[in-house]
């Protein structure tokens, strides 16, 4: 099984900024999303492989479940390059509607859904293999989750943008024969 668990919350998540590549650490209730989600997957998928972003906030939600956490670049949150740590209110509104029309679209200095998906899948498509042996978490962020539920259900970027996953919240992709199927999304019942 392939397990993908976005990070817990930050406080650019709780006042709703856009956040990219913005390096910030958990706050007191991310690390308290971390600790119940390292219980429920330590219970759950015991001897796992963990795999996490290379930023704090995903890498500190990885510790909670495990002392061997991986580094994988290509798990990093999408660059909202201008738009890193600014408020959805305070992006231009005609620039955010051509990037929710246009995967193709990059936010200024920043990288589209398209290129997201060239970094992501690849990782993916080694990651479900060897899932088949053992399972894998990783821990990353919304957009790169996104991602994999897109590529899971053999859809579009496009799809992205009617998603929606909660922070600390799980989703589940098994390998079968015939392909990548998407088991479980946006998972929060470890958050109660």
């Amino acid at each position: 099984m392939l397990i993908l668990l976005r990070h817990g919350q930050t406080t650019a998540n709780a006042q709703a900024l856009l956040q990219g590549r913005i390096d910030l650490p958990l706050d007191q209730e991310g690390t308290a999303q971390a600790m119940r989600c390292g219980v429920h997957i330590r219970t759950q998928y015991p001897g796992a492989r963990v795999i996490s972003s290379p930023l704090q906030r995903a890498r500190q939600t990885a510790s909670a479940i495990s002392d061997e956490v991986e580094v994988d670049e290509r798990f990093i949150e999408l660059d909202y390059g201008d738009w890193d740590g600014v408020a959805l209110r305070d992006v231009d509104q005609a620039q955010w509607q051509q990037w929710r029309n246009d995967p193709h679209f990059r936010p200024p200095n920043g990288e589209s859904l398209v290129e997201l998906d060239h970094r992501v899948r690849p990782a993916l498509v080694e990651l479900i293999a060897e899932s088949k042996d053992r399972d894998i978490v990783v821990v990353s962020h919304v957009s790169p989750i996104k991602s994999a539920i897109t590529w899971a259900l053999g859809v579009g970027p496009e799809v992205t943008w009617r998603c929606h996953l909660d922070r600390a919240s799980i989703c589940r992709i098994s390998a079968t024969p015939r392909g990548p199927s998407l088991s479980g999304m946006n998972e929060t019942a470890h958050l109660l």
